[in-house]
């Protein structure tokens, strides 16, 4: 089945993958230049430590405090990424992707360089958002990750993206059929924002268009809604939920994230049986 991707990569049936956030980054309004490195690597250690010793079954590295986004990071923001990740190397112990909002180029060379086993970005589509009017190239894109060797960094494509409204408005289910032909290996789907439930409806129509691929719930998962959740996706990505006080912008909460790896736990039994 074409879901095995998922097993493949993180040992499990609808993984639980943990959002790991990056400090403010050199060429980024938000870096504390005082701070420098040194900040940046001693919060992302705990928020890797925490998630693994929790149980999740994968990471997915972001730089979400570069607030306000752009589509092309730099290439400080990039060396500075995989510079900490690199340190970070030996510590981490399970499957971690990359994404660097909203560059997905510089993602895959982060990738490449770090040894990550997937990107998270927009790969197709033409959207108004908040970056401004966002058209992504996946042909030159894909062209990109083969040229520096990177075939084997698979691409888990946001086809709802955050913060943005497709311009064409073609229904969701066309998007995952569009994305899945063009040869995107993940979809994921998306609320208004980090941290903002999705629309089950629209989770509901992206899988009911493309069958055993799989789909992914990117936000707003939360243990009230979890069952519901990964009762249509085959997995989610998770940050604001596993934080102190559910918030996006704090400290990865050990308890709340133990909770959700046995909520998936349990989930993962129901939909077996």
């Amino acid at each position: 089945m074409i879901v095995d991707i998922l097993s493949d990569l993180f040992g499990v049936k609808k993984p639980l993958i943990a959002m790991c956030h990056l400090l403010g980054l050199p060429g980024r309004p938000r870096h504390d230049a005082a701070g420098g490195m040194e900040k940046i690597y001693q919060s992302l250690a705990h928020e890797v430590h925490a998630l693994q010793d929790a149980g999740v079954d994968g990471l997915l590295f972001c730089n979400e405090h570069d607030l306000p986004y752009s589509t092309s990071v730099g290439v400080e923001g990039a060396a500075a990424m995989a510079a900490v990740i690199g340190r970070l190397h030996a510590d981490i112990r399970l499957p971690f992707g990359v994404d660097l909002l909203w560059d997905a180029r510089s993602a895959i060379a982060v990738a490449r360089a770090t040894g990550a086993s997937f990107v998270r970005e927009v790969f197709t589509g033409v959207y108004e958002s908040d970056m401004g009017l966002f058209a992504p190239d996946f042909g030159e894109i894909a062209a990109y990750r083969h040229a520096i060797g990177a075939d084997d960094v698979a691409i888990f494509a946001n086809i709802t993206p955050e913060s943005s409204r497709s311009v064409s408005n073609r229904p969701v289910a066309d998007r995952a059929k569009g994305a899945v032909y063009m040869g995107v290996d993940v979809l994921l789907i998306s609320g208004p924002a980090a941290g903002a439930e999705l629309e089950l409806s629209d989770l509901s129509e992206a899988k009911a268009a493309v069958g055993n691929f799989p789909v992914l719930a990117n936000t707003g998962v939360k243990d009230t809604n979890v069952a519901s959740m990964l009762a249509v996706a085959d997995g989610a990505i998770i940050g604001t939920s596993l934080k102190e006080g559910g918030s996006t912008w704090t400290r990865v909460d050990p308890e709340r994230a133990a909770r959700m790896v046995e909520l998936f736990k349990v989930q993962r039994e129901v939909t077996a049986s």
